[in-house]
């Protein structure tokens, strides 16, 4: 099985950092990317990815309708990706319905356990390295 991974951040060269980090796994491969959000909703409408890697702060910054956000992702899963997190990341994650939350500067260790894993279990379930009192939504 080959996990279809869409990246989303609007920092190419996290992108391209992402891209290289997965590049040699048979199991994983990159169908698309997007530096916004409303690119993000337009590809992956048409390249059906299972999971999207979401820079979470690029929602924000594009000022789109958290609400409708998620339910414009083509029913992906949300891996999320941020440099830290506080309460507006918390809000971001639920606004997405992200399945898990990663920090950027762990993903040299974590991006592909993590993707392996939520391939694995086949369903939406929340797990977070955020503190302990978010319970995802």
């Amino acid at each position: 099985m080959c996990v279809k991974v869409f990246l989303a951040d609007d920092a190419e060269v996290m992108r391209k950092a992402i891209r290289r980090l997965l590049s040699d796994r048979e199991d994983i491969a990159v169908v698309g990317e997007a530096a916004n959000i409303r690119e993000t909703i337009q590809k992956t409408a048409e390249l059906y990815p299972d999971l999207i890697i979401l820079d979470v702060s690029m929602v924000d910054r594009n000022h789109i309708a958290l609400t409708e956000t998620k339910h414009l992702l083509n029913g992906a899963k949300v891996l999320a990706i941020s440099f830290g997190s506080d309460d507006r990341t918390k809000e971001l994650l639920d606004s997405v319905g992200a399945v898990r939350f990663l920090d950027k500067m762990k993903l040299a260790d974590e991006l592909i356990p993590a993707i392996l894993e939520l391939a694995a279990a086949g369903q939406t379930l929340i797990t977070s390295v955020l503190p302990e009192e978010y319970s995802g939504g």
